[in-house]
């Protein structure tokens, strides 16, 4: 089976833009590149990958880019603009001269205004995204799909991804208001859904028998036609979880999909939803 990897992330802690990144987090506290990352596609069949921002700079996306340049692996990058700058739009359209340019993803889940993505300040970058062909991907927690729904019905033509499935409170076993509002979210037949980021919700222990209901959802409501795999790596250690160990997992979470669905699920989404 093809495999692609939707999700995963590069950095270099002395570039100094990582601000939630922090000596606690042992597990993920470290450079990561490359070179770290290479063997363990090559371990896992998997051909490409989208890499995604980390950081809340366009500095860090031009590193994204450069990174780019040199791996062929990185099909993709989704990077950062400051959305409220006035330089914002030239920004946008000096990145999409990069043809390994995909989108952007401010980090709204940081955002203490749950309100912020709204603003009326914002809306020459969403029709610079329309004109140049781009994606949105939305780092959101579950009170943030209120807004998502409204952002959708806003921008209807604009390409959209709800990263890590909003990152339900698996550790908690809260499913039904989450269920709910991902629900109204997955009625936009144009909107996908990253299956990434779960380990690392479930709390101490992970398990498949922890995600299987929320996988279950997601497969319900979105269908293989809309979901998107992705590792989420080296994010996916702090559930004390390997690249390879994840990849696993969510294969035997979706065992009883077809081989065509499962096929759909771990590559050709990424490829049709990011242009790859």
């Amino acid at each position: 089976m093809k495999i692609i990897d939707s999700h995963q992330h590069f950095w270099q802690i002395n570039r100094g833009d990582y601000t939630w990144l922090t000596p606690e987090l042992s597990a993920i506290y470290q450079d990561f590149l490359p070179t770290d990352l290479s063997p363990q596609l090559e371990q896992a069949g998997v051909c490409k990958t989208v890499l995604v921002q980390a950081a809340a700079s366009v500095a860090e996306t031009d590193f994204m880019l450069s990174l780019a340049d040199q791996h062929d692996f990185i099909q993709g990058v989704v990077g950062w603009v400051d959305m409220q700058s006035e330089d914002a739009v030239k920004q946008i359209e000096r990145l999409s001269q990069h043809a390994k340019f995909k989108g952007i993803r401010p980090m709204l889940q940081d955002i203490a205004d749950v309100d912020w993505i709204l603003q009326d300040q914002l809306a020459p970058v969403f029709d610079a995204l329309l004109k140049h062909k781009l994606r949105f991907d939305a780092l959101v927690l579950p009170k943030h799909l209120a807004n998502i729904k409204t952002l959708i019905e806003r921008y209807p033509t604009l390409p959209m991804v709800i990263d890590h499935a909003a990152k339900p409170d698996i550790a908690n076993n809260e499913i039904a208001r989450w269920q709910q509002s991902m629900t109204e979210i997955a009625n936009f037949k144009h909107v996908y859904c990253k299956l990434s980021g779960l380990v690392t919700e479930a709390g101490d222990s992970p398990s498949a028998a922890k995600l299987q209901p929320y996988v279950n959802a997601l497969v319900n409501l979105f269908g293989a036609e809309r979901l998107i795999w992705g590792s989420d790596w080296p994010v996916v250690q702090l559930a004390n979880t390997s690249y390879q160990e994840w990849l696993t997992m969510a294969k035997s979470l979706l065992v009883k999909l077809t081989p065509e669905q499962q096929q759909q699920i771990f590559a050709d989404n990424a490829e049709k939803f990011y242009q790859l």
